[in-house]
């Protein structure tokens, strides 16, 4: 009946852990649920997630501006180690430059709360903020972001390798994404389209 009707149905994949919070790193209060942002560059939300390709898994992570949405920092890799987050923080930092006082809030996975992660952010003055043990709505913005990103581009696509899956999905982050995706949250603009109209 759906292929009468031209329809498509969009299937949820396995569901795959990528947060191990069980390790001796330092872990930080939960400074997030104290912020409303007004503007940006005053919290960022982080968090890593996996995609299935057809003979391997990859790891997305991200960095988002809580205040616009948009996605400052990203890398995919083929592997959780620390260095797949620090290089997507870096991203992210290179190219929003944060005067002192952002806060920055992740999950308390061992990639965020490995020394030179947190070292990294104190360099830049910000404030580490990690969610409650065991409570992924601490970090509802990435998990929101991370559900759209699923069901709008990787659900659709069957990617042949690593390649095409990072260049398919760098290019729905930033030119669509950013650029044209619409959020209730912004008052129907796209992240890029807001954060012009409020630095205005």
């Amino acid at each position: 009946m759906m292929r009468e009707d031209n329809l498509l149905c969009v299937r949820r994949r396995r569901f795959v852990v990528t947060t191990d919070s069980r390790h001796n790193l330092p872990i930080y209060p939960n400074l997030a649920a104290e912020i409303v942002p007004n503007a940006i560059n005053q919290l960022w939300v982080a968090d890593i997630t996996c995609i299935r390709l057809r003979t391997e898994f990859v790891y997305l992570a991200v960095v988002l501006d809580a205040f616009s949405r948009r996605v400052s920092g990203r890398v995919l890799g083929r592997s959780l180690e620390a260095q797949l987050a620090v290089s997507a923080l870096r991203m992210a930092l290179r190219e929003r430059r944060p005067q002192p006082g952002l806060v920055h809030h992740s999950d308390r996975g061992v990639p965020y709360a490995s020394q030179e992660y947190t070292e990294m952010l104190q360099q830049h003055h910000a404030a580490i903020s990690m969610s409650r043990k065991g409570n992924p709505y601490d970090n509802a913005a990435c998990e929101s972001f991370m559900k759209t990103l699923k069901y709008e581009e990787v659900y659709r696509n069957e990617y042949r390798d690593f390649q095409e899956a990072r260049a398919s999905i760098g290019e729905f982050l930033e030119r669509v994404y950013n650029q044209q995706r619409l959020h209730s949250a912004l008052g129907y603009l796209p992240p890029a389209e807001f954060e012009s109209g409020a630095s205005q």
